[in-house]
């Protein structure tokens, strides 16, 4: 008999195999269930800073619902937005996503760049 630790779809578990002859035809019987193993600790993934906010304490943050290519950027600061204002446009898997107001205000900083990669939860449009 040997013993295997296998991993299957990140759960390890603990596997005893038979060896026979290659010639001799054993009788195959049920394999019991393997029981899962306890797998090791893996070392924690550095978290991303997060991104600070850059309008003033009441500003609302518009952020990226999803990872994207920002392709057109409508609002400038100080620009007066109503709310479903589409403030900028985010490619995300070959589809063009409009980014709109969650409410009425004026756009304090826009932190979005025409061409800019930007990651789910960056900071596009803060509004006060």
């Amino acid at each position: 008999m040997r013993r295997f630790n296998v991993t299957v779809n990140g759960t390890v578990y603990d596997v005893v195999v038979e060896e026979t002859d290659a010639g001799s035809a054993a009788p195959v019987a049920a394999a019991p269930k393997a029981a899962p193993v306890a797998p090791k600790a893996a070392p924690a993934a550095p978290k991303a800073a997060p991104a600070a906010s850059s309008g003033s304490a009441g500003a609302t943050a518009i952020k990226a619902p999803m990872p994207g290519t920002i392709v057109k950027v409508n609002v400038n600061p100080g620009d007066k937005v109503s709310k479903g204002d589409v403030l900028c446009v985010l490619e995300a898997m070959k589809m063009e996503n409009d980014i709109c107001a969650p409410a009425d205000g004026v756009v304090a900083t826009v932190d979005a760049k025409k061409g800019a990669t930007v990651a789910t939860d960056d900071i596009l449009v803060t509004i006060d």
